[in-house]
């Protein structure tokens, strides 16, 4: 694909630098519950996937997440990303020099990826043009929040560009028939191989700075 119809961005760890922040969150909440849960961890198995996936995820391991869970985690993240939430670097130049149709799609709900993307001054590169997992019957890995978008956006996935910082996002946007790109220049990939995990993930191409954004590869 030399230029495509649509981009498609996600928002956690694409746009705003994110997951530690958000992870680092979960694990407390979590532990609240009595719920062993470490950074690593969370990382591991909840990067780019829904608070829906992590409650079906202890469910299914007969371990019942109570009712103010999503309450609780939403203000614990909403606190955390008012102290330190940054936009990724280099992120605003691409938006700006963006002369193709863009949106985000998120696993994040709709007030959490319009709240960041407000926060870190980014809002106005998508006006309403964000799409999020409440609007799909399923998440991420599958491929149905970046269908939606495509079809939201009237562009064909199969000339539509996803970025995506996750397995599950990379795997979803694959599914979905689309160009996948995979971003590990957020916060959470500076101890992690995050261009193996990627690439095994089904990543067309890992890139790590925004700066690198239309480079191509050698």
């Amino acid at each position: 694909m030399t230029k495509p119809d649509l981009i498609i961005f996600d928002c956690d760890g694409v746009l705003v630098d994110s997951e530690v922040l958000s992870c680092r969150c979960l694990s407390e909440v979590l532990a609240g519950y009595g719920i062993d849960l470490d950074l690593d961890q969370a990382l591991d198995l909840f990067l780019g996937r829904s608070m829906t996936a992590v409650r079906d995820h202890y469910e299914a391991h007969g371990r019942l997440i109570p009712e103010q869970f999503s309450t609780e985690l939403s203000a614990g993240v909403r606190a955390a990303f008012l102290s330190a939430l940054c936009p990724i670097e280099g992120v605003s130049s691409v938006l700006e020099g963006l002369q193709i149709p863009h949106c985000v799609a998120s696993s994040s709900d709709f007030d959490r990826v319009s709240f960041s993307l407000s926060l870190t001054g980014l809002a106005p590169h998508f006006e309403r043009r964000l799409y999020t997992s409440q609007m799909v019957e399923r998440g991420k890995p599958a491929p149905d929040l970046f269908l939606y978008a495509a079809d939201r956006m009237q562009a064909d996935p199969g000339r539509t560009l996803v970025i995506e910082d996750s397995v599950s996002g990379v795997m979803a946007g694959k599914a979905a028939g689309m160009t996948v790109w995979g971003f590990i220049g957020g916060s959470h990939y500076q101890s992690r191989d995050g261009k193996a995990i990627l690439h095994d993930a089904g990543a067309d191409r890992v890139f790590g700075r925004m700066a690198e954004f239309w480079e191509t590869d050698r």
